[in-house]
């Protein structure tokens, strides 16, 4: 439903994306990670038909984004990370102010607006005035936006930014209906177990270009083979980690209490020879046991190995 190849974008002497390429088949929720700076909003909003790339291409529902910018729009919801409403208007006026805009027949929009309130859980807000609603609940209204004119494809940038607890599980909650009701979704978040929870797939980004994607197990298992190996001693689990962190194949080490956590790129016998010269360095481990590493190690590991960490 979503396919990109090559994407390039700068901005004066700044690579936004750099041959960005990525797939989201058809009624997939896909996660887009990256740290601030790797140009996830930057990729969504020349899919959104708000920015030119300079290379590549992009496609959406078959349309590409630059020679049919109009037809992608009637098949995409966009929701960014920041967004404005306006002062003075009504919940219901808001939503009926961009159906309008999207040429619904004026007749059904009641029924529509109705239904998309009870969808995002705003049901008995619709006579409230959109400024006064909490960002909780102006982030499921521009969900709702976002789906007035019924589109398959929703781009939504950190859609649950700066919410509460309770606040992101409603949202959370509102994207796996989403998903359900067939949508494909690509999201961006900085709230990596709660995408782990909601995507079929995710994409790992870093410099402009996605570095892994896949389904979550995929991406949790890459990383060039590196290891997540806990490492437990009786005391000194803070100089072990500053003894681990400048040696060859490790990308990072950092203890907590009494354990380290190390990303290690090395099969078992070197795991085995590590674990010797950490016990010849003086140092009395109790344990020393490679885990299954969760969506946020993946995205460190892997970031780290891209920047040479």
């Amino acid at each position: 439903m979503i396919s990109i190849r090559g994407l390039t974008k700068r901005f004066g002497r700044t690579m936004a994306l750099d041959g960005f390429t990525l797939e989201v088949q058809r009624g997939s929720v896909c996660g887009l990670i990256g740290p601030n700076g790797a140009g996830k909003t930057t990729a969504m909003s020349i899919l959104a038909t708000l920015q030119l790339p300079d290379e590549g291409d992009a496609l959406v529902g078959g349309l590409n984004v630059v020679e049919n910018p109009a037809g992608v729009r009637a098949l995409t919801g966009y929701m960014p990370d920041f967004f404005g409403v306006y002062d003075g208007l009504r919940v219901w006026e808001y939503l009926d102010f961009f159906a309008s805009a999207y040429y619904l027949p004026e007749g059904g929009r009641n029924r529509l607006i109705g239904n998309l309130l009870e969808l995002v859980n705003l049901g008995d807000k619709g006579d409230c005035y959109v400024d006064l609603l909490s960002r909780g609940m102006k982030q499921r209204l521009a969900l709702a936006r976002c789906l007035v004119h019924d589109p398959e494809v929703l781009i939504l940038d950190e859609p649950a930014s700066g919410l509460d607890p309770r606040a992101r599980a409603e949202v959370k909650e509102i994207i796996r209906q989403l998903g359900r009701m067939g949508k494909t979704v690509l999201i961006s978040s900085h709230i990596l177990p709660e995408l782990a929870e909601l995507c079929d797939r995710v994409a790992i980004m870093e410099n402009g270009r996605v570095v892994v994607s896949g389904t979550v197990d995929e991406v949790t298992a890459a990383g060039s083979g590196s290891r997540l190996i806990v490492v437990e001693v009786v005391e000194g689990a803070g100089d072990l980690a500053r003894w681990l962190a400048p040696r060859d194949g490790v990308s990072l080490a950092e203890a907590d209490g009494r354990s380290v956590r190390v990303f290690f790129r090395g099969d078992r016998n070197e795991q085995a020879a590590l674990l010797r010269e950490i016990v010849a360095g003086g140092y009395a481990v109790t344990q020393f046991h490679e885990v299954r590493r969760n969506l946020e190690e993946a995205f460190m590991a892997v970031t780290g190995e891209v920047n040479g960490r």
